[in-house]
């Protein structure tokens, strides 16, 4: 890539502080990369740390929007606020309390969208005339198996599903930022 192909990617700017912060990059990209691994062989534990989280973050979030549905009382949205966030407290405290309990059920609700998402996708490729019909099929049909897999297994791809697709997902990334962190190396200094 040269540098007039870069610039139409990204600024001059962000492609400098790229080169300039490079060391970062690449550190970070390695670093996920093997975070990711470890998750991925270790999916149970890391689905129920990303539960955990999740219930804390839902916990905090909701002890403040219940906070301040009581600091804005007489507004008429404070009942719907209240419910939110008295929901979001329920919710965050049953995922913190039991995470094996929470993973399944986030992980029956992932794949029944999966399914749903992928059924729609093969549909839509299949009844309309589209550019990209054919990346859309695919995708669909991507989708709707892993859907599939997932409900298939189910109760005991809860276990496991969400540490794996945490550790895929940062593992892609940190090749990311590993291949932009080698690629600005080769462009010409601004």
């Amino acid at each position: 890539m040269n540098q007039a192909q870069a610039s139409t990617h990204f600024p001059l700017s962000a492609l400098e502080d790229v080169r300039r912060h490079r060391g970062r990059f690449l550190a970070l990209g390695i670093a996920l990369i093997a975070l990711g691994t470890i998750g991925i062989g270790a999916a149970g534990l890391l689905t129920l740390v990303s539960v955990v989280l999740f219930g804390w973050l839902l916990l905090i979030a909701g002890a403040g929007v219940a906070v301040h549905a009581f600091s804005a009382s007489r507004w008429s949205g404070f009942f719907l606020q209240l419910f939110s966030g008295l929901l979001y407290l329920l919710v965050g405290w049953t995922l913190v309390t039991r995470p094996g309990v929470g993973a399944v059920t986030l992980t029956l609700v992932l794949a029944i969208s999966l399914v749903v998402q992928g059924s729609f996708r093969v549909a839509s490729a299949l009844s309309t005339r589209m550019d990209g019909r054919g990346w859309l099929l695919v995708s669909g049909i991507v989708t709707l198996v892993l859907g599939l897999m997932i409900w298939n297994e189910w109760p005991f791809s809860g276990l496991w599903v969400i540490g794996l697709f945490v550790g895929i997902d940062m593992v892609f990334y940190g090749w990311w930022l590993l291949s932009l962190a080698m690629s600005v190396r080769r462009l010409p200094a601004v």
